[in-house]
């Protein structure tokens, strides 16, 4: 079972103070204000956005494990916001519409949406969809645990330790080392890897990125000055060493 499951599961019990981020987008303040104080109440930690520009920048800048998405967004269709997500991230979406017709419901899940839920809703049949979405996102996601030469990796409780020390990395550079893992032996250039940590329109900021590789290695190197498991490819961008 994923930590991220059990996480939500103590969350509805009331048992643990450190909750789920939940990404609450709707254009009806009535609407926002009412889900946070639903969902705080579980112990949820919520952030609101009214937009679909808002939504996209709020997920880079919060990094929320649920979404709540309504479709209709004064900037764009909600569905649009679903399909540049699914571009660059499988973070669980749940919509929440008025739309009731049949083709509505077809395209937000086509595009990517996890769950379609009706206005009007009851809170505990949103919990339950919530749960569903926590668990099928759990699934897709591998966890395996890395180690190599001194430094370890538990993709399954966001846990880095460096020759056996605990090392706090930023929710930046814990994506930036998650997405190099993963793709541990393989060269990802600056724009992919730009892409997948920050989401579009990022493609072009190479600052961001090797000020943030400058602070990964910086925690997990034992010489910062000489990295030897983040490998640059001069002019392509970053390999992770691959454990033998």
């Amino acid at each position: 079972m994923s930590e991220l499951y059990r996480q939500l599961t103590r969350n509805e019990k009331g048992m643990n103070d450190k909750g789920l981020r939940v990404l609450v987008v709707d254009d009806e303040r009535a609407i926002r204000r009412f889900l946070r104080t639903s969902l705080s109440a579980y112990n949820y930690v919520v952030y609101e956005a009214s937009s679909g520009q808002e939504a996209l920048t709020a997920v880079i800048a919060h990094r929320p494990d649920l979404l709540i998405l309504d479709l209709g967004l004064p900037d764009m269709d909600g569905v649009d916001v679903i399909r540049q997500l699914r571009e660059w991230t499988h973070l669980p979406i749940v919509v929440l519409s008025v739309r009731e017709r049949e083709t509505d419901k077809v395209s937000a899940l086509d595009a990517g949406a996890d769950d379609y839920l009706t206005k009007p809703f009851g809170i505990s049949e949103l919990m339950a969809r919530l749960r569903v979405a926590v668990r099928r996102s759990a699934q897709l996601e591998p966890e395996p645990v890395f180690s190599l030469e001194g430094l370890e990796v538990d993709l399954a409780h966001r846990r880095v330790s460096s020759v056996g020390k605990e090392v706090q990395l930023t929710p930046t550079e814990y994506d930036l080392l998650r997405v190099l893992l993963l793709n541990a032996g393989k060269v990802l250039t600056h724009r992919q890897l730009l892409r997948q940590v920050w989401g579009l329109g990022y493609e072009d900021e190479m600052h961001l990125l090797r000020v943030n590789i400058s602070n990964l290695r910086r925690k997990i190197e034992p010489e910062p000055n000489r990295p030897y498991f983040i490998v640059t490819e001069p002019g392509v961008g970053y390999r992770l060493r691959a454990a033998v």
